[in-house]
């Protein structure tokens, strides 16, 4: 069972950066596919960003694609998201999460505790 630890978020100006790391506990490459998840006050959680169990085919939510990248250094088994040209309806929790499918479902079942990412205007 893999856990998953979130880290990097931060309080940022609108149109700035950051970048969200997701360590494993386990190798994620071949195992897991993964994703970034946000939930924001009074919304329903969504999906950001996803990776493919087999490292293809990464996978964005409109709204951020040409500003956020996931990528993975499967050396570390960490997952990153980073994110460029941060706007206020960016800001939520944000959470790592794994599934055991080829492609991450809307319900995965490892999650990780969450990071704030708050982007003030």
């Amino acid at each position: 069972q893999v856990q998953l630890v979130e880290s990097g978020g931060g309080l940022v100006q609108a149109g700035g950066s950051l970048r969200l790391a997701c360590a494993a506990s386990v190798r994620t490459f071949g195992v897991y596919s993964m994703g970034w998840f946000r939930q924001a006050p009074g919304k329903e959680r969504e999906i950001v960003a996803a990776i493919r169990r087999d490292g293809g085919n990464t996978w964005y939510r409109d709204s951020v694609k040409d500003r956020f990248t996931m990528t993975s250094d499967n050396a570390k088994n960490t997952v990153y998201l980073q994110m460029n040209v941060l706007k206020p309806e960016d800001a939520a929790v944000y959470y790592c999460a794994a599934d055991r499918h080829m492609v991450i479902t809307g319900q995965p079942p490892y999650w990780g505790q969450g990071t704030q990412v708050t982007v003030s205007s």
